[in-house]
């Protein structure tokens, strides 16, 4: 690849291309299509996340206007390589090209391409937050309820265009990206749904005394006991959000919605996730309620079903960190093998206990009191607690290395729409 910052070149260039690109309003390269649709074709949609379908909308997807096949008449017919927009979110960016034959609602643009497009580069191209800035200030309604691009403003937007076999380098480049973006993704879907499939076979539900699935070498009935025989609680503070800071500060805080949206069941310490107390004095006062490795920290206060998630804390050194506001801190006074008990405890076997004991009707919570009797299993050999811990745990550890991945991916993919184009 190349570099160039002349007018009509994009930053970066494939080798054996350097001619300039040509400037080209859509109604130079498009010609709308008209012709109707029929029922052997599927009907496809177009969003602003994902561009158009390449299969059959589900009947939950479906308007409620044109449910009926009768309405399918209306319908406009799409050939592969058709640039298709929702006039009413185009100004948004649903648009894309059509890589199958089908069918779209009226309220859609269906546009064919001459022989100078290659259509998947279109895909990448038209999707750009510069074209769609275009067609945003083309749009015209009352409001952005009502704001639509017609086709006599379509046929405006103006794009720059390389040759046809440069074209089919950059789409070839681009759709190589997002073969790896997908992947990625597909390995990370999969994961997540292994370990949630396993969480609920390797940890009994309250009818059980042993799980589905145990490591070979393995058996006996799990201990039984409850969290305030076991377990001792930590202070906590109640700090607000505007009390915290990403940035400067030297005691970490535990925010009950850090627990609940962005902490997984085991939380490193040196993550740079956890905000600081932004007051030196307050932070002062705190530091005797510092929390250790394997202690548990519960979110007691949550809008929906999801209060009692909670964090298993790790790898503290020589930090202080505190639980802060609507938080239950727990600090085992028996032995438990690392990533145990953040994983048991987020587990469906132990959730269930939690539904009885949840009150309130906006804002659902848990009290210290009711938490303290409740019930956790645990097998009685510390091996086999490490052995459960560590799987879960590099579960996690892949998990996250595929979502590392496909954010990276992402961002390589926005770099090149912005350097890959003129």
């Amino acid at each position: 690849m190349s570099n160039h910052n002349a007018r009509g070149l994009p930053r970066i260039r494939f080798k054996g291309f350097d001619a300039e690109w040509e400037p080209k309003n859509l109604g130079q390269i498009y010609k709308e299509r008209k012709e109707r649709g029929d029922e052997s074709l599927p009907i496809l949609s177009v969003s602003i996340h994902s561009g158009i379908s390449n299969s059959e909308l589900s009947d939950e997807t479906l308007g409620k206007k044109v449910r009926r096949s009768e309405d399918k008449s209306l319908y406009k017919r799409v050939q592969a390589g058709d640039l298709v927009l929702n006039m009413m979110r185009a100004w948004q960016g649903a648009l894309g090209v059509a890589k199958v034959e089908g069918m779209v609602s009226p309220a859609y643009l269906v546009a064919a391409p001459d022989d100078t497009v290659y259509p998947p580069f279109m895909d990448c191209a038209m999707r750009r937050p510069q074209i769609v800035a275009q067609m945003n200030k083309l749009s015209y309604g009352v409001t952005d309820f009502r704001k639509r691009l017609y086709w006599d403003s379509f046929v405006l937007v103006s794009v720059d265009m390389p040759a046809h076999p440069e074209q089919e380098k950059i789409a070839a480049y681009i759709s190589h990206l997002d073969r790896a973006i997908f992947l990625h993704q597909l390995k990370h879907d999969k994961l997540m749904v292994l370990k949630k499939s396993m969480r609920q076979r390797m940890f009994p539900h309250s009818e059980n005394s042993t799980p589905d699935l145990r490591f070979e070498g393995f058996s006996g009935p799990w201990e039984e006991v409850s969290i305030g025989d076991v377990m001792e609680n930590v202070a906590n503070n109640s700090l607000s959000r505007a009390a915290l800071s990403h940035n400067s500060g030297v005691v970490k805080n535990i925010h009950y919605g850090d627990i609940l949206v962005n902490f997984g069941e085991v939380l490193d310490a040196q993550s740079d996730g956890i905000p600081l107390i932004a007051s030196r004095a307050i932070a002062e006062k705190l530091i005797s309620s510092r929390l250790m490795d394997g202690d548990i920290v519960m979110a007691d206060a949550a809008e929906d079903k999801t209060v009692g998630k909670c964090t298993e804390l790790r790898n503290v050194r020589s930090d202080v960190v505190v639980a802060g506001l609507h938080t239950i801190a727990l600090r085992p006074n028996i032995l438990f093998a690392p990533y145990f008990l953040g994983y048991y405890m987020n587990s469906e076997a132990f959730h269930t206990q939690l539904l009885p004991i949840m009150q309130g009707t906006k804002v659902l919570s848990v009290s210290k009191t009711a938490i303290s009797r409740l019930v956790i299993r645990f097998p009685a050999d510390e091996l086999e607690q490490r052995k459960i811990g560590a799987y879960f745990h590099s579960l996690d550890k892949l998990i996250s290395r595929h979502s590392t991945q496909v954010q990276k991916l992402k961002q390589i993919k926005a770099a090149c729409l912005e350097e890959m184009f003129a």
